[in-house]
């Protein structure tokens, strides 16, 4: 459930919307131009809801239209509903705009929702030698009867040869559990970020920022290509690194490590965007942050990773953020 938000608030940000609708509709209609320039500037808060509505707009128009089997069928159903009829003078232009969204502009939104945010499925297809899709989790023996378990939305590519067992994580989060063999040390890459073990268990996880590994049993060499150093890690030791090299290191308590597999997230002292990143994975949509502020507040808490909608509203909640639902597939969180 959403936080309790001001009336006046939610009434000018619904106006805002049916604006942006219906100046898309009719853009040359200069005298609807002139009502629109007067209600914007009746208030500031009507000013700030048109802001944050034509920011929002943006962000999705930005977004691939992919997913046409699911969300054409919604376009069409809200066509049907739909009975257009010619704009009445005077004071029924929010009438008419109801009547008219579909029409509009929500065929583009709707698309856009259901954008993949990530790498194209096609292409991670043509990488990958195991992959999973949105909100799925799957185990599965290695050739060296090494185990690995892939989070949801995540990819990897396997080489074994006869010096070294290798893995490319591609996206997303893998949990690994090597089986021992000193002739044939176990490498798992992300980007950069180069992890040995003989034979342990941990988790290497790849998001906007970095990637991050964590050990949960063992012991785990991690090298920093762009840095040309080595980090050596225990059970319980989490090293996260950036895309530009930092390195910062962490402890949580080994069970905790890899919690996604009983379905929970764990966050502790994570940025709001790594948080966001993993619902995403679970998510079978679009989950766009409004604000580039909420991006790198830090959370702590646990949130069922089975609704990823209500995790998301809980973490907003926590900061005083709102999660607004634009359409079936597209989720936004901007500062309340």
């Amino acid at each position: 459930m959403e936080t309790k938000t001001d009336p006046a608030r939610q009434h000018a940000s619904r106006e805002a919307t049916e604006w942006l609708i219906v100046l898309r509709e009719e853009p040359e209609d200069r005298a609807l131009r002139q009502r629109f320039d007067a209600w914007r500037d009746a208030s500031p808060l009507n000013a700030s809801a048109w802001e944050a509505t034509a920011r929002v707009t943006d962000m999705a128009g930005a977004v691939a239209p992919v997913h046409a089997d699911k969300w054409q069928p919604f376009v069409a159903q809200r066509r049907r509903e739909a009975h257009p009829q010619p704009r009445r003078a005077g004071g029924g232009l929010f009438d008419w705009v109801k009547r008219r969204w579909a029409l509009a502009v929500l065929g583009g939104v709707a698309a856009a929702a259901v954008a993949i945010a990530v790498m194209p499925a096609a292409l991670l297809r043509l990488q990958a030698d195991h992959l999973t899709s949105t909100a799925e989790l799957r185990s599965f023996y290695l050739d060296d009867g090494s185990t690995v378990t892939l989070a949801a939305a995540s990819a990897i590519a396997v080489t074994f040869n006869g010096g070294e067992r290798q893995v490319r994580l591609i996206a997303g989060e893998a949990f690994f559990q090597v089986k021992p063999d000193p002739a044939r040390p176990f490498v798992v890459e992300a980007d950069s970020v180069r992890t040995t073990v003989l034979g342990t268990s941990f988790d290497v996880r790849r998001d906007s920022d970095g990637v991050t590994v964590a050990v949960q049993e063992g012991v785990v060499q991690v090298a920093l290509a762009l840095s040309d150093t080595a980090e050596r890690l225990t059970a319980g030791d989490v090293i996260r690194v950036g895309w530009n090299g930092y390195s910062q290191r962490a402890k949580e308590a080994p069970q905790l490590v890899a919690g996604w597999r009983n379905g929970q997230l764990l966050a502790q002292d994570r940025s709001l965007q790594d948080a966001v990143d993993q619902l995403r994975r679970y998510y079978d949509g679009s989950i766009i942050l409004s604000d580039a502020s909420l991006a790198a507040r830090r959370i702590t808490g646990v949130y069922n990773l089975a609704d990823p909608e209500e995790a998301l509203r809980g973490i907003a909640r926590a900061h005083g953020a709102k999660v607004r639902r634009v359409t079936p597939w597209l989720l936004v969180v901007s500062a309340d």
